[in-house]
């Protein structure tokens, strides 16, 4: 379908609408099959497909489509493991570009993996060799997996998404090692001070049992020369220390699932860790749980493997049903509308970007029989400023395009033909002159060149030349366009000089009633059908005069006078 810049802007403010309402990006691109089409087959198989999905879409899948995020398989080249492989193997395995490969061993890499009998067996595969590049991946979006499987249950299908965390779980006690890892110096020095200020307490009950009456039986013996007794109380307390330290190191073994002997047994106090005893440590520690992650994953991988395909279809599925839920949520309220032949029609239409709008009926053709009308392709739509005959233009190219686009519409009910071509030319109230009116008449005659089914939206012509000459030209283009048989809706004051020469168009009128009790205009926006609108100036000079003050208001006051007269 053919729209023209002004109608084009207006496609662009609903897409808009529909895309600030989608929360993943990856499910933007469903609506790009859902631009405007003249294929009618094509307008009814995606109302068929929204009615059946849209049906489906339940308040509760916003927060749980809000979680899922990308899940990328990533090739990656893995320098921390050497494959070894025999010579007939070794093109095939450096193909794969998935991380070193030798005919013999090397030292200072963490995996050793082979096909020949030197390491882990594998075979020549990255499901193998790399089996993480699978799982970590998976692991770390373990919220998505969660979600989708949440999903489809508040759906009420199975997901593949719940058998892979089952298969997950595996994993869990050696990937909350690898978290330890990240503050691995934290823990040691927080146990180092807890064993400090366990020792000190000991060496100050120490120093307790020495006072009084002990100390002087100690005193004694030592004149005695009798040194055991210096011994035995030194010993005690070595054995309490001792004691303490082991208590600190298995605290440790079971929280890094690692046999440790980090403190030292020379020097009782003060307990200190040195840094690079750390370091060696957290070397172990990664070189263990890489092979742990490593031997883990593979067994996972062989058990899921088949079910990643899967788990992709329904990440896609999630993506097009949070597009669906934007679509609902966007079109809350609004109807499907028949494709029917003879015009566009709709009852009570409220306008997409105007806040608590007065819903509207409106016809143009025959598609429906409403009081007033007649079949009419022509109408001149005339009457009050400011009364919404330019948003009655947008909202029939609302309500057209989204038909043709394939959605629901905003109105409670419609009847759209399907239209090849829809032109809105919207007033431009800065421009004036020669230019402009070459321009825009330029622009109006293009639009009725070509055949086809057309829908015209003009927004006062007569606003960029002489009212005279602007009857003779809107005539004539009017008359070409009833001649094709197009539908065309003008907005004009001009209302009488123009149904004198054109006796098949019809004149619709909107009418002020009155001022309000803040001097605003009472607007009734329904039009009249084939009632001339008043342009209401007389409310518009009571207003002033009832708005001014001093010299203004006489004046004011003498041309309402000159209106009752």
């Amino acid at each position: 379908m053919k729209l023209n810049s002004e109608a084009k802007s207006i496609y662009k403010s609903i897409r808009e609408e529909i895309k600030k309402r989608i929360q993943l990006k990856e499910s933007l691109a469903y609506l790009d099959d859902f631009t405007p089409t003249n294929d009618k087959e094509e307008i009814l198989k995606r109302q068929n497909y929204l009615k059946e999905s849209l049906s489906k879409i339940q308040p509760e899948l916003k927060e749980l489509l809000a979680r899922i995020k990308p899940i990328r398989f990533k090739k990656d080249y893995l320098h921390d493991r050497l494959l070894i492989v025999d010579e007939t193997e070794f093109e095939k395995a450096k193909n794969l570009e998935i991380c070193d490969v030798a005919l013999e061993p090397e030292g200072g890499y963490d995996l050793i993996l082979s096909t020949v009998g030197y390491g882990i067996d594998v075979g020549i595969s990255i499901s193998e060799i790399a089996p993480e590049l699978y799982i970590l991946p998976l692991w770390e979006n373990i919220e998505t997996l969660n979600a989708l499987s949440n999903i489809k249950a508040l759906l009420g299908e199975k997901s593949v998404a719940n058998e892979i965390l089952i298969k997950l779980k595996e994993l869990t006690p050696t990937m909350k090692k690898k978290e330890l890892l990240i503050n691995l110096d934290e823990i040691i020095r927080e146990e180092e001070n807890s064993l400090n200020t366990r020792i000190e307490e000991r060496l100050k009950e120490f120093s307790l049992t020495l006072s009084g009456k002990e100390l002087l039986e100690f005193l004694k013996r030592l004149k005695e020369g009798n040194y055991e007794t210096i011994f035995s109380h030194f010993s005690q307390i070595e054995d309490d220390i001792l004691r303490e330290i082991r208590k600190s190191e298995e605290k440790l073994n079971k929280l890094l699932g690692i046999d440790v002997e980090l403190f030292s047994r020379e020097t009782l106090y003060p307990v200190e860790v040195p840094s690079d005893a750390i370091e060696l440590l957290r070397h172990e520690l990664e070189k263990e749980i890489k092979l742990e992650i490593y031997l883990k994953s593979r067994e996972i991988l062989k058990r899921i493997r088949p079910l990643i395909p899967k788990l992709r279809e329904e990440l896609k599925k999630a993506y097009e049903l949070e597009f669906l839920r934007a679509v609902k949520e966007f079109t809350q309220g609004f109807t499907f509308p028949t494709i029917a032949e003879g015009g566009i029609g709709f009852i009570n239409g409220k306008h997409l970007f105007i806040k608590n709008p007065q819903p509207v009926s409106y016809i143009i053709g025959d598609v429906i029989e409403l009081d007033g009308t007649n079949g009419e392709r022509v109408i001149i739509l005339t009457g009050a400023n400011s009364g919404g005959k330019t948003s009655l233009l947008e909202l029939i190219t609302q309500v057209t395009i989204l038909t043709h686009m394939g959605l629901p519409v905003n109105a409670e009910k419609a009847w759209i033909e399907v239209l090849d071509e829809l032109f809105f030319f919207r007033r431009k109230r800065s421009s004036y002159g020669a230019g402009t009116f070459e321009t825009v008449l330029k622009s109006f005659a293009r639009s009725l060149i070509r055949e086809g089914k057309k829908l015209i939206l003009i927004d006062e012509f007569e606003a960029i030349t002489e009212p005279g000459a602007a009857v003779k030209i809107i005539g004539e283009l009017l008359k070409i366009g009833h001649e094709k048989s197009f539908y065309i809706v003008i907005v004009s004051h001009l209302g009488e000089d123009l149904k004198s020469m054109l006796p098949f168009a019809r004149v619709d009128g909107i009418e002020a009633k009155g001022l309000d009790e803040n001097l605003n205009l009472i607007v009734d926006r329904q039009p009249k059908f084939g009632i001339l609108g008043k342009s209401t100036p007389e409310l518009i000079v009571e207003k002033l005069y009832h708005t001014k003050r001093g010299s203004e208001k006489e004046i004011f006051r003498r041309i309402l006078k000159a209106f009752k007269e």
